[in-house]
């Protein structure tokens, strides 16, 4: 799926993130240290490799080596740290001089079979023979990276050699070309089509109104350089691509002489270098492809263009407007860093200056997609803008802009505010996460790629501390790059209703020229090719040369994660947990309210967020976000809702909160808590009027990036009472919902209802809490929990409290029809709920059906950018879903010839093991810190119960799977626990289902 990881990673193209409870062990290969970097120094050679650099990093307890391959040059940086989720990545530079997005669709294409595992796909073969803890791969601005993490040692030289062989020696049929890029296609119904995995997926990128905002404006602000041009590719041009071309980019950029390697965690690196060192014999050094990255200052010009209407917000508000100023060279680390922290402080929360001026000033629902400091180009650029906004408006906000620059020019920020945002950082750096290597490598390839030394990057203490003692530099920022910017970009997106109507005739046009060039005979080919591409995607085949793991490999026992259960002297139940934390308190907390007050639960989410938004009747928000940001990592509500284990029927539901600081601040962190559960101040209706108007534009933005999300909910939301409640908070009857309030411009009676809300929801009688501390620091915790206990609300007596009304499943089919090129598929069926005998198996069957069915039948055949099956065990939920699909009916029956396929078909040995190891992978990633023992806090779940359902994994037989699809999904009573529903454009033929408009 396309994973937003803002502008840096434009098109993120296949993602395997496997959430998870349990940590995994390594393999039994024995880690030497010496050959981790401990004992490396300056000037060593291994496996053709010198070493150039080794320099310890204290505050992140890392050492980093960089290393040069001596006959190539390509260039390898190692961070060895004591951390067992080991991460790999290749990546090379492929900055491009047009939008056919030719590194996108290589990137995919690479994917599609080496000479050493000449198989179909072998990435999401090796997804199901692997315990990845993280596979993925992106194709950024200037580079593409093929990145993969585990904890096992045997399957990151596994994987290790699957992508070293993918990037260096592709097979590059022509066939996945046409597969993978674009093909023109016959359809019976349709008649000529243009079909392909990246075609579509930018198609529904290129329908999202707040992608292409950024994307054209960009386009506009760097003229001249690699930077006009759509890496991702562009829909009307990726058309123009040709195989040849493709082949020949590979050629050029996927050479050693233009890589960057990365490694970290606690493996061996001696192996690992020799691996590559294998995978690039007969390679040498050549001179890297240069494109244009320097733009020539055009001093200031402003920009209209056309895009996509959106039915949230005021027809006549329809506007998005930004200015853009060119900043400082990426390379300049420093003042990249100091930027970053500039932006921030300009821009982002109550106490900023900018959204003080802007936001707070009701001419936009919110900023503009683009606003920001960009640090992903060559060339960085600071952007501010609107969006929700009356064209008429246009010089408001452009005088706003620049009158508060000068301001912020002339005066810089109250230092309180700035050691907050310098405090941020540095607490970030001690929070103890999962994925910290896969953040570390994030964090420095921009540059790196640039010619930055990576190492540069993780000193963020000297940073942080010459910043501190950099006296005005904000104000010689501003005088710098905006005050007398000689590069600024005011672009203007006006909406039109009939957009996407357009799009639809120009790919038209664009698919009758191409016919037009082609003589019958080369028609007749096209068939010939097609036929031959259907032939291949329907192959069975031999997947002997893929390595693979064994359930051998999986330990037997899951990782337990001791809690202490105590009560308070308010008699509040409270979970301990005593770890290794870095010097960070943890602490979550949970009101519970039951299925009461079904009228106030839409509310919910705005009022979590109205938390953290209004400020109280003593103090402003900006007062109190500063404080906040001096003394915590942030404090966060969200609603909350969970499935009774034992019972479908049965939920828990309520608000829960979290946060964390240093173990110093833990006082002061749980006073601001209760500062905001205590006092918030609802009736501020100015505050309450932009919060509501950001929230609805924003949830409306997020269907057309996370469709396939929203169409599961819809479908599941007529299924169980976890469902309904999801659809009301988090789907699309939320965004419907915050688009009438905000229409209804009732702000008093909202701000009332909130008030409601905060009465029944923060109550001490219903509250649970969790505390995650090292363990000298309980005892100072204990106290600090039992100020706010004590200080903490009662829920005063209410009359007419009503009950949510018995919930009964019921069938349905649900369209909502969107201003989008592709569309969103999903179906859900009601099955058992976690305890239940036959909940190891479902799950089980969902991990099979998507490899063995889905993936060939929805994506290689379809089109579409991804589609699959998925069992959600606490929820009880059965789901099918796709994502940014050309042909969402057809995609509903191949859900219900995937079960019919499982029933006549005989489960193999290796897709049993290979459905077992992808669940096993699911169970078994790291965890944060902050998430060791979570499962039981929020949903009771056992340290037995997950060992007994691990059991239950390794004992599900192929029959076993027979059965439950048997029982549950092909069964006459099926399709009376089965929801579907759609989104996608308004010209779709979806008679008989009920609309659902948003």
């Amino acid at each position: 799926m396309l994973q937003a990881a803002g502008r840096a990673l434009r098109w993120n193209t296949r993602q395997s993130q496997r959430a998870a409870m349990l940590a995994r062990p390594l393999s039994s290969t024995p880690l030497r240290r010496s050959q981790g970097g401990s004992d490396i120094e300056r000037g060593s050679q291994l496996h053709g490799f010198v070493v150039e650099d080794v320099q310890s990093v204290s505050e992140l307890k890392l050492k980093a080596v960089r290393l040069r391959h001596q006959r190539t040059g390509l260039e390898w940086l190692h961070i060895d740290r004591d951390d067992a989720n080991n991460v790999f990545s290749i990546g090379f530079n492929t900055s491009v001089t047009d939008s056919t997005g030719v590194p996108h669709i290589l990137e995919h294409t690479t994917l599609c079979g080496s000479e050493r595992y000449p198989v179909r796909d072998p990435f999401f073969k090796m997804l199901n023979r692997s315990l990845s803890t993280f596979m993925n791969a992106w194709t950024a601005h200037d580079y593409t990276q093929y990145p993969f993490s585990t904890q096992n040692g045997q399957d990151y030289e596994n994987l290790q050699n699957v992508y070293l062989d993918a990037v260096f020696r592709p097979l590059l049929r022509e066939v996945d070309f046409r597969q993978e890029g674009w093909r023109l296609e016959r359809e019976s119904e349709l008649g000529w089509q243009i079909k392909g995995v990246v075609y579509n997926e930018m198609k529904g990128a290129f329908s999202d109104a707040g992608a292409l905002f950024a994307t054209r404006a960009e386009r506009q602000m760097y003229t001249g350089t690699t930077y006009e041009h759509e890496s991702g590719g562009d829909p009307q041009v990726i058309p123009e691509l040709t195989y040849e071309a493709l082949v020949d980019f590979h050629r050029t950029r996927y050479h050693p002489s233009n890589a960057r390697a990365y490694s970290y965690g606690n493996l061996p690196l001696a192996p690992q270098l020799a691996r590559v060192d294998a995978a690039i014999e007969g390679y040498v050094r050549q001179k890297p492809v240069e494109v244009e990255m320097q733009v020539k200052p055009f001093g200031e010009k402003m920009v209209t263009e056309f895009g996509p209407a959106e039915s949230v917000g005021a027809a006549d508000k329809q506007t998005k407007f930004s200015v853009s100023y060119l900043a400082n060279d990426l390379r300049n680390v420093y003042e990249t860093f100091s930027m970053s922290v500039f932006s921030g402080l300009l821009l982002n929360g109550a106490s900023a200056p900018m959204h003080q001026a802007l936001i707070d000033a009701h001419i936009g629902t919110d900023y503009s997609p683009n606003t920001g400091y960009s640090p992903y180009t060559r060339q960085t650029s600071l952007t501010v803008g609107l969006q929700g906004m009356a064209d008429k408006n246009i010089p408001l906000v452009e005088q706003r802009i620049a009158e508060t620059l000068a301001r912020v020019g002339e005066s810089g920020f109250e230092q309180r505010r700035v050691d907050a945002a310098l405090a941020t950082v540095e607490l970030a750096y001690k929070h103890k996460t999962a994925d910290f290597g896969l953040n570390l490598m994030r964090s420095v390839s921009t540059g790196w790629f640039h010619g930055v030394n990576p190492v540069e990057y993780l000193r963020v203490s000297e940073n942080v501390e010459r910043l501190r003692a950099d006296t005005g530099v904000f104000s010689k920022l501003v005088d710098r790059y905006l005050a007398r910017s000689q590069h600024k970009l005011k672009f203007v997106m006006l909406a039109d209703p009939k957009y996407m109507q357009g799009l639809d005739e120009k790919e038209h046009e664009m698919i009758q020229s191409k016919l037009a060039a082609l003589s019958s005979a080369d028609l007749a080919r096209v068939d010939e090719q097609n036929a031959e591409l259907a032939a291949e995607q329907g192959q069975v085949e031999d997947l002997g040369a893929l390595p693979t793991l064994t359930l051998d490999d999986v330990a037997p026992e899951a990782q337990r994660f001791a809690v202490d259960m105590g009560v308070s002297a308010e008699s509040v139940p409270v979970q301990w947990r005593a770890a290794a934390t870095n010097g960070i308190s943890y602490v979550r907390a949970i009101n519970a309210v039951r299925d009461k007050y079904p009228e106030l639960w839409p509310y919910m989410p705005l009022f979590c967020e109205a938390l953290t938004y209004q400020g109280t009747a003593t103090r402003d928000m900006a007062e109190i976000e500063t404080d906040i940001r001096l003394h915590t990592g942030g404090i966060s509500f969200s609603p909350f809702v969970s499935t009774d284990l034992a019972n479908l029927g049965h939920v828990e539901a309520g608000i829960s909160f979290g946060t964390h600081c240093l173990d110093t601040h833990v006082d002061r962190m749980l006073e601001l808590v209760l500062e905001l559960v205590r006092e918030t101040n609802f009736g501020n209706t100015a505050r309450l009027r932009a919060l509501l108007a950001a929230m609805a534009t924003n949830m409306y933005n997020d269907v057309a990036s996370s469709g396939h999300a929203f169409a599961r909910r819809l479908a599941a939301s007529t299924l169980t009472p976890e469902m309904s409640a999801v659809e009301q908070l988090n789907g699309l009857a939320q965004v419907r919902f915050l688009g009438d309030l905000r229409r209804s411009g009732d702000l008093e009676n909202i701000a009332q209802r909130l008030s409601q809300v905060r009465d029944v929801v923060f109550d001490r009688a219903t509250l649970r809490t969790a505390v995650t501390a090292n363990a000298g620091s309980t005892d100072a915790n204990a106290r600090a929990l039992e100020r706010l206990l004590t200080a903490y609300p009662d829920a005063p007596e209410r009359e007419g409290i009503v009950d949510a009304d018995k919930f009964t499943p019921t069938p349905g089919r649900f369209f909502c029809p969107l201003p989008v090129a592709t569309s969103y598929a999903a179906q859900a069926t009601r099955c058992v709920p976690y305890t239940h005998a036959d909940s190891p198996a479902l799950q089980l069957l969902a991990k099979l059906l998507t490899p063995g069915f889905l993936h060939r039948e929805i994506r290689e055949r379809n089109g579409a950018y991804g589609g699959g099956s998925v069992y959600s065990a606490v929820q009880g939920i059965f789901s099918f879903f796709s994502y940014r699909d050309p042909m969402p009916r057809e995609t509903l029956a191949t859900f219900g010839r995937s079960i019919e396929w499982l029933l006549s078909h005989e489960v193999s040995e290796r897709e049993m093991r290979e459905a077992k190891l992808s669940v096993f992978g699911d169970l078994d990633a790291p965890l944060s810190v902050s998430d060791e023992g979570m499962a039981y806090f929020t949903a009771g779940i056992t340290d037995d119960m997950r060992q007994e359902r691990r059991e239950r994994f390794f004992a599900v037989t192929p029959r076993d799977l027979r059965n439950v699809a048997e029982t549950y999904l092909a069964a006459p009573d099926a399709a009376a626990r089965t929801s579907a529903a759609v989104i996608g454009a308004e010209g779709l033929d979806m008679s008989g289902w009920t609309r659902v408009n948003v």
